[in-house]
């Protein structure tokens, strides 16, 4: 009886070492960027592509500035718009969570809310963070975590996509987000 406890400690031990040296991992190399001059700065655990696109927020073709990676299998990716209007954050903001839920394929009722706190956004809209299951356009199974926030007329989402979402990667990431 006491061999098998030493035994199982001894399991036990090796597994949190290598829980340990995991969470260590080289795989996420946390680095502070900023969002071009929108005022944002977060940690991103890789080295970010930046891209600008025209896309149809409220309705009205608005550029979108975009930075994002990909480590250890984990998509992660912040985009920012300034729609011209205050007025108008929480219309626009609700609207692209519906269209990244569509865009995700995410079934009826998986999605889920709840507030985020990020330093210097704007208090209405209230910002927060949509999870939800859904697929990637190959069909793959996906998990989404997307944060939706404002500052003034900016809009801005924050992303992480990957079939299994490491709780620390979602709590570094998404605690990050800051506005000066």
């Amino acid at each position: 009886q006491k061999a098998r406890a030493r035994s199982m400690l001894r399991i036990l031990i090796v597994f949190m070492v290598v829980l340990t040296v995991a969470a260590c991992s080289p795989a996420f190399n946390w680095r502070e960027v900023r969002l071009d001059d929108s005022g944002l700065s977060l940690l991103l655990p890789c080295k970010p592509d930046k891209a600008k696109k025209v896309v149809p927020l409220g309705g009205q073709p608005t550029t979108l500035s975009m930075l994002g990676c990909e480590a250890a299998g984990v998509t992660f990716a912040v985009a920012v718009a300034d729609i011209g209007d205050a007025g108008n954050t929480g219309l626009v903001l609700a609207g692209w969570q519906s269209v990244t839920l569509a865009n995700m394929k995410a079934g009826d009722g998986t999605a889920q809310s709840k507030a985020l706190k990020v330093a210097g956004a704007s208090l209405q809209p209230a910002a927060l963070v949509v999870s939800a299951t859904g697929q990637r356009a190959d069909g793959t199974p996906v998990r989404g975590q997307a944060a939706y926030f404002a500052k003034g007329s900016q809009v801005f989402q924050a992303v992480i996509y990957a079939p299994v979402i490491a709780p620390e990667a979602v709590e570094t990431f998404f605690a990050s987000l800051r506005l000066e």
